[in-house]
């Protein structure tokens, strides 16, 4: 079997994708979403398997007969690789690769193979090896279990079963070898990956003062559009899973001429694997260090009452779960049943539908993110001398001037302004701020 792990790219091959789902959960069970991860990866889906079970094997995950069913469908469709929508063990993996005589993939493997070719930037890249790594690493032992561990001359005593210095094993020996490897390369990678977060964390930073907005929400959702449509970023688009997996940073002039700070990040999907999120963390900085994150949600897909749980699960991984969140409803034009919007608007009474690619709803959009920025609004009284025009331009961008009082070379100006803009008031140096209500 060692042939078939070789390689554990699966594209321009003839898949067979399987989910077995334990009774009396609801998983979802159309394989529809690793159908669309398969074809990403760019494999033919030839066969589909599902199967309810009461427990799992911990041997094969799936029972002996449709396991052996497996493999009379991979002979029968020619298949290079079987994708299982579920977590597999290395022994469960092996065990099914003897069965099939096929390529076993679990959803993880299949992810990260994803995220390998989409990679293009360095930190990209140092992030899904890294990701491959700590996957791969509790997976050695099987992947060496093809070589012979050879016991020396201690033979039953405790030495001989390990196999003392210089009797062990090829496989062992190699085993050994490689876990060594791995583990400095892990070392490695993430020394490098913790320079690039300080120095992400240091950009963040420096952006103090600035309103900070990230974009989240599952994949393939709008998000990349969306940043085009607002500030002209010029990302490339495609209709594809995790089609971009780094990090963009625009200005966006927002309604009355406010400016916030836009950011893209990499999408969210169901079950995304814990490694995966850990060594994307300085993509993920942007949103943890955000003021407000719109969460981007396909209402045009079936499944968008789901996908957004998933996306709740990641953000509540990161710490996010507390952040102020607007619900951005993408897609509209496409919706097919509007009964499954009205069901959403319900539910989430101030989300705002836009549609990207039309620009519809985006003048909502802004606004929405404007009181937002601005928060609850304050009537204030402001006094400063006339040699502090910064004061005043602030308050005409920012706010609403009420009443204007000039005497003696000072100003005192009733305005109506948000509550989150009372630290960039404070930081121009007016002499006196009232709040009047």
């Amino acid at each position: 079997m060692e042939k078939l792990r070789q390689t554990l790219k699966v594209r321009k091959e003839r898949a067979i994708l399987v989910a077995a789902i334990l009774h009396g959960r609801n998983e979802g069970d159309d394989l529809f979403e690793l159908t669309a991860l398969a074809e990403s990866a760019g494999a033919i889906v030839v066969d589909r398997l599902q199967q309810k079970i009461r427990k799992l094997h911990p041997g094969r995950y799936i029972g002996k007969g449709k396991a052996e069913q497996l493999a009379e469908r991979a002979r029968r469709f020619r298949a290079d690789v079987v994708i299982f929508d579920n977590e597999l063990s290395p022994r469960q993996i092996h065990e099914l690769e003897k069965i099939t005589k096929t390529k076993v993939l679990d959803r993880s493997e299949l992810i990260l193979d994803i995220f390998a070719t989409r990679a293009k930037t360095k930190q990209a890249k140092l992030q899904v090896e890294l990701a491959q790594l700590e996957y791969t690493y509790p997976r050695l032992t099987r992947m060496w279990s093809h070589l012979d561990s050879v016991a020396g001359a201690g033979g039953a005593t405790a030495a001989g079963v390990v196999g003392g210095i210089g009797t062990r094993g090829p496989g062992e020996q190699q085993l050994e070898i490689d876990r060594r490897l791995v583990n400095k390369r892990i070392a490695e990678l993430k020394g490098e990956l913790a320079t690039i977060d300080k120095r992400k964390i240091r950009e963040i930073n420096g952006r103090k003062g600035q309103f900070k907005v990230g974009l989240v929400g599952y994949t393939n959702a709008g998000k990349s559009t969306l940043l085009n449509t607002l500030t002209n970023a010029g990302v490339v688009v495609e209709d594809r899973l995790f089609a971009t997996l780094d990090t963009r940073t625009k200005k966006w002039v927002l309604a009355g001429g406010a400016e916030a700070l836009l950011s893209d990040t990499v999408g969210f999907i169901k079950n995304l694997p814990h490694h995966l999120v850990a060594s994307f963390k300085a993509t993920l900085e942007e949103a943890i260090n955000a003021d407000l994150l719109l969460h981007i949600v396909d209402v045009s897909n079936p499944e968008a009452s789901g996908q957004i749980e998933s996306v709740n699960k990641v953000l509540a991984e990161i710490g996010c779960s507390e952040k102020p969140t607007l619900k951005v409803f993408n897609k509209i034009d496409a919706v097919k049943k509007i009964d499954d919007l009205e069901t959403l608007q319900t539910v989430f009474a101030d989300a705002v539908c836009i549609s990207a690619k039309t620009g519809l709803g985006l003048e909502q959009l802004s606004r929405a993110v404007l009181d937002k920025y601005k928060g609850a609004e304050l009537l204030l009284r402001v006094g400063f001398s006339q040699s502090k025009g910064k004061v005043q331009s602030f308050l005409r961008a920012y706010g609403t001037i009420v009443r204007e009082t000039y005497r003696d070379g000072c100003v005192v100006i009733d305005a109506k302004l948000g509550r989150n803009q009372l630290g960039g008031l404070k930081r121009l140096g007016a002499e006196s701020i009232e709040i009047v209500n």
